[in-house]
């Protein structure tokens, strides 16, 4: 099965986002995982709010580390992060977004990065389809 792999700092917030979105909204027959260079203990809490918002539970989610397996099992590679420290991916494919860190933000302010996540995420996903 095709895989898009996101990738961030922690997995704790926008990686994990982008991944409950695609595989809500994925072309038939693919999936995403999600992971980090320094995985946090647990996903941020707000993202966990935001997502239900959505109608999406990622409560039970574990934030994990990229490996060079998941890199390489991976179809596209998406880094979701932008200034901080981001990883270098061994995947045939990738997309670099640049998106801000929500986990500091207000919950409005970390709003609009989820719902970029979901308008970025809903392209590809288009763009795979076709």
């Amino acid at each position: 099965m095709p895989t898009v792999l996101f990738i961030c700092v922690e997995n704790s917030f926008r990686s994990q986002i982008a991944e409950a979105y695609f595989n809500r909204y994925a072309p038939k027959g693919w999936n995403a995982v999600s992971a980090g260079l320094t995985p946090a203990d647990k996903v941020h809490p707000n993202a966990v709010r935001l997502m239900l918002e959505e109608g999406i539970d990622i409560s039970r989610k574990k934030p994990r580390l990229i490996t060079r397996e998941l890199q390489e099992k991976a179809e596209i590679a998406v880094i979701v992060c932008g200034g901080e420290a981001c990883p270098i991916v061994y995947t045939g494919k990738v997309e670099q977004w640049n998106l801000p860190d929500p986990a500091k933000m207000s919950l409005e302010d970390a709003r609009k990065v989820r719902d970029e996540i979901k308008r970025r995420v809903m392209e590809l996903a288009a763009k795979l389809q076709s």
